[in-house]
């Protein structure tokens, strides 16, 4: 686990670069939030979370673990694109809060597998 989680944390580390990349040759600012949210929600968060689970490999074998991994990239790309979407007039209305929603039950999937298994 943690291997595919840093694996796909790069994907969103070049997915964000080139997104910023992008908004600056075009001098179109107007999706900072989405370049933001991929480059803390997947590439920073992701990056961690697969940091985390190489020092807990308790943590990392576990149906929380995978349930957060799916959770987590399913939803985030989905809450990027209805957040593009958003800021740029042309909304689909379930796209950001079901992947919003998606994203944050991964989240809470990998803090209560940490709780549960990660120990002081």
């Amino acid at each position: 686990m943690a291997n595919r989680l840093i694996w796909i944390a790069a994907v969103y580390l070049v997915l964000g670069a080139t997104l910023g990349l992008y908004m600056g040759i075009t001098q179109n600012f107007a999706l900072i939030p989405v370049h933001a949210h991929i480059l803390l929600a997947g590439w920073l968060t992701l990056a961690m979370a697969g940091v985390i689970y190489r020092l807990y490999p308790a943590a990392s074998d576990t149906r929380l673990a995978k349930t957060h991994f799916w959770l987590h990239n399913l939803g985030l790309p989905a809450f990027m694109l209805g957040l593009a979407l958003m800021l740029t007039g042309h909304a689909v209305p379930a796209l950001l809060p079901v992947g919003a929603f998606a994203f944050f039950a991964g989240l809470l999937c990998f803090s209560l597998n940490l709780w549960r298994r990660v120990r002081g």
